[in-house]
């Protein structure tokens, strides 16, 4: 018998907690579950009024995965739902987790959290700005952190503040608090960093994401800062062979980096760095610290 669970006097049902969805580290649900509880202050604090979309992988990263962006089957009456422009039609629905029962709900169904660079009462009008840094093999998350020390110095150019945290994945995520601006001026913007760090590594970046071009090097993806399209989220896991987590880094870790191992963190790991360091991404939430966008 799934066992009920009232969370804040929501009542859920938590299926299927001794699966193992990690089986790299035998990782089980339950584990899953108990991470996003105790990283929820953070991790809510970053999906906070910003639609979200799902990607799913509810036999772990082995299964079947695929991307939702509707709310899904059974979604809660009791959880916020956001109309969200939509290229193929007027508006679509998609899912705001603002609070903890919404959150292990979809805890529940085994997700990664991705999130727009706009938040639901501003739809396309974007707060931050993304470059999504991609190696290529050999290349690993050493040559993007090389790439996003540059990024750093000329975003700051502009005045500009710039955070980082790893994908979780390959490579990096930086992030730039703005004072909101058009998705699509802020993608061409986006791009225009992009091509500079081109021309300025030559040997290291590419802006285009031919995959031809790729090996080697790193890829900046400019890409996701349109209005329609979504990132994982800080603090999210990632559906990879391990538990691995978008986390948030340190200059000074990215700096000393030397080995692709040194910035990839587990769910064992968050802890231990919140309490260290609390969230080196808070900053993106304070509104004094956006900075307007660079006009060209």
């Amino acid at each position: 018998m799934t066992p009920i669970t009232v969370v804040e006097g929501r009542r859920l049902a938590l299926s299927n907690l001794e699966k193992v969805l990690y089986g790299a580290t035998g990782t089980s649900k339950g584990e899953v579950l108990h991470y996003y509880a105790r990283t929820a202050g953070p991790l809510l604090a970053h999906l906070a009024n910003r639609p979200v979309s799902f990607l799913r992988y509810p036999d772990g990263p082995g299964g079947q995965v695929f991307f939702t962006k509707n709310p899904p089957p059974g979604t809660p009456d009791w959880a916020r739902v956001a109309e969200v422009p939509r290229k193929t039609a007027d508006s679509g629905r998609q899912v705001v987790v603002e609070d903890l029962p919404t959150l292990m709900w979809a805890a529940n169904l085994v997700v990664e959290f991705h999130t727009h660079q706009w938040q639901a009462d501003t739809p396309g009008l974007a707060d931050r700005l993304i470059l999504d840094l991609d190696p290529g093999a050999p290349a690993t998350v050493v040559e993007c952190c090389a790439v996003a020390r540059w990024l750093r110095g000329r975003l700051g150019a502009d005045g500009l503040e710039t955070f980082a945290k790893t994908s979780g994945s390959k490579g990096l995520h930086l992030l730039v608090p703005l004072e909101r601006a058009p998705s699509a001026e802020v993608s061409a913007y986006a791009k225009g960093l992009a091509v500079e760090a081109e021309a300025a590594l030559p040997e290291l970046v590419v802006h285009r994401m031919t995959r031809s071009l790729r090996p080697r090097k790193v890829f900046v993806d400019h890409g996701q800062n349109a209005a329609a399209k979504t990132t994982a989220a800080p603090y999210t896991l990632r559906a990879r062979p391990e538990p691995t987590v978008s986390t948030p880094v340190t200059w000074d870790e990215i700096a000393d980096c030397t080995a692709a191992e040194q910035l990839v963190f587990r769910l064992e790991d968050i802890a231990g760095r919140l309490e260290r360091y609390g969230d080196l991404l808070a900053p993106l939430l304070d509104p004094g610290r956006a900075g307007p966008l660079p006009r060209a």
